[in-house]
């Protein structure tokens, strides 16, 4: 779908992908950042000289302002919305601004759409962690791993909202009133639930993009802690997977404005944080890698895998990098890139 985009958060990890690829087959592409994540200023520069200072708008500006957003967002045709606070734990010591960034922010931009008369397309980068702790849901261990006992395919759209986690909330607020416009003002919008997100560009932390932060670490030698048992399972999404899901979402949108999808590797390409992903990082580096254990995190869930089923047979899409892929391309790009870090 042709048209206006513009990409709230444009600069981060995901965003500066996405706009990359509009970039690539010849989008008006408008991004909108505070700038205020480090990676940011780094992926915005790469923009710059990738396409070209010009090849696309600039707005540097604040979710939380609603006035400029408002302004800007004008002539949008899409809104894709990734600006967000995106860690639990700087949710937990800065409750007020998490919210203020993801509720207020998201609401912001909701009405920014409503108030457009060009009735855009909205895109929602929601989260798996409004389903929470998922206590109601059985876990077991088996081998160097967590598993789910009755989910085989992993959690569905349909699993309760259980917001645990300031952050948990902010979004989980976001989420819902992403779908509830659609119903109140027939606004075009789609919720996308996403799990872990990794692929070149994030400049993963501690406490945010655990794939990307452990493969950072282990090339320019950081200490690496892990949070718990290390058996800890996710489902891992490789970012260009996510941006199809993205382009079939907004190619489909007449069809599945309003739905909610979870996205994510899907039972397939499920890893422990560590008992799996450790032995995979030190063949990648050649080495072994020392790794200390701390207390496990609060929220932390044992078991995430999301069930994608409803995103296969609705948007006729599927993840096409296997974990071992995946892993290793962010490998190399962080190789290539480690002047960044």
């Amino acid at each position: 779908m042709s048209g206006n985009y513009f990409v709230t958060g444009g600069a981060g990890f995901i965003g500066s992908n996405y706009v990359a690829r509009l970039l690539e087959r010849g989008e008006n592409v408008t991004v909108y950042d505070n700038l205020s994540r480090a990676g940011a200023p780094r992926n915005l520069k790469w923009l710059q000289e990738k396409f070209g200072s010009k090849s696309f708008n600039l707005v540097v500006g604040d979710v939380r302002d609603s006035a400029q957003l408002v302004v800007s967002a004008r002539s949008a045709d899409i809104i894709v919305h990734l600006a967000g606070q995106v860690a639990v734990t700087t949710s937990v010591v800065k409750p007020r601004e998490d919210f203020e960034i993801n509720a207020l922010g998201t609401f912001n931009a909701l009405e920014a759409a409503r108030l457009n008369e060009r009735n855009p397309v909205f895109l929602y980068s929601s989260t798996n962690k409004v389903y929470g702790g998922m206590d109601d849901v059985k876990v077991v261990e088996r081998g160097n791993r967590w598993e789910y006992e009755n989910l085989p395919f992993g959690a569905s759209e349909s699993q309760p909202l259980d917001f645990h986690s300031p952050y948990g909330c902010s979004k989980g607020t976001g989420d819902q009133y992403v779908r509830d416009y659609q119903r109140i003002y027939d606004l075009r919008s789609v919720v996308l639930r996403q799990s872990c997100i990794y692929g070149p560009r994030q400049f993963g932390v501690e406490d945010q993009g655990w794939v990307a932060w452990m493969i950072i670490a282990a090339q320019t030698g950081k200490p690496i802690s892990i949070y718990g048992d290390g058996k800890q399972i996710r489902d891992l999404l490789y970012v260009e997977d996510l941006l199809d899901a993205y382009d079939a979402a907004i190619r489909n949108i007449d069809n599945v404005k309003g739905e909610i999808f979870n996205l994510g590797g899907g039972s397939e390409n499920t890893m422990s944080i560590w008992t799996e992903f450790g032995p995979r990082l030190e063949k990648l580096l050649g080495q072994p890698i020392p790794v200390t254990y701390g207390d496990w995190r609060p929220g932390d869930q044992k078991v995430f895998v999301a069930d994608i089923r409803k995103a296969q047979q609705t948007l006729a899409w599927k993840p096409k990098y296997s974990v071992d892929r995946g892993v290793e391309e962010l490998f190399d790009w962080v190789r290539r890139n480690k002047n960044l870090f």
